[in-house]
């Protein structure tokens, strides 16, 4: 029956995302692992207190990372807000998870505008972020049917720093653009 879920999972989305009117999507790509600057700064509080220099180490870089957060939120809202202004059906579409992609979705969020989400059903992950419009929550369970997704209705893709993920989404792109 494999097929047939494959077949299901490629065309739930599609209907759903008819339904809701999704015409073109701008894609954010980003690590998971980055944090909001505030929690980034209680992570480095935390870290003091405790005194482990290994933990302090990690969570200045947290602090450090905590910009790429910051500034795929204000991306998000910036891309929600100028498509409102100028009458376009674009969203933001993230995969769904923390990170990068809670901070896109915040920012769409933030804007008072919908965004989508298409997380992917792996052990240890987290649950999807809260700042996906509910209607456009997804959650895959192939990683070549959601990125196919992604790309179906993409009119822009923005790749923040990342890791092994973040690359192959992003060469993913690049081998199926040529």
């Amino acid at each position: 029956l494999r097929p047939v879920r494959l077949q299901l999972e490629l065309l739930k989305a599609e209907l759903v995302q008819q339904e809701q009117g999704v015409e073109s999507t701008v894609v954010v790509f980003g690590s998971a692992r980055f944090k909001a600057p505030d929690a980034a700064e209680a992570m480095l509080r935390d870290a003091v207190a405790s005194g482990d220099e290994a933990a302090i180490a990690r969570a200045r870089q947290m602090v450090k990372n905590a910009q790429w957060y910051e500034q795929a939120r204000r991306f998000g809202e910036l891309v929600t807000r100028e498509a409102d202004a100028l009458g376009e059906p674009v969203i933001v579409a993230t995969g769904g998870g923390p990170g990068i992609m809670e901070a896109g979705n915040r920012g769409a969020f933030d804007a008072g505008g919908r965004s989508m989400g298409m997380s992917i059903f792996l052990p240890f992950e987290e649950a999807p972020n809260p700042y996906i419009t509910p209607e456009l929550c997804f959650q895959f369970h192939y990683f070549a049917i959601r990125k196919m997704h992604f790309l179906m209705r993409a009119v822009a893709l923005v790749s923040f720093p990342g890791g092994l993920g973040t690359l192959d989404e992003l060469f993913e792109v690049l081998t199926l653009t040529q």
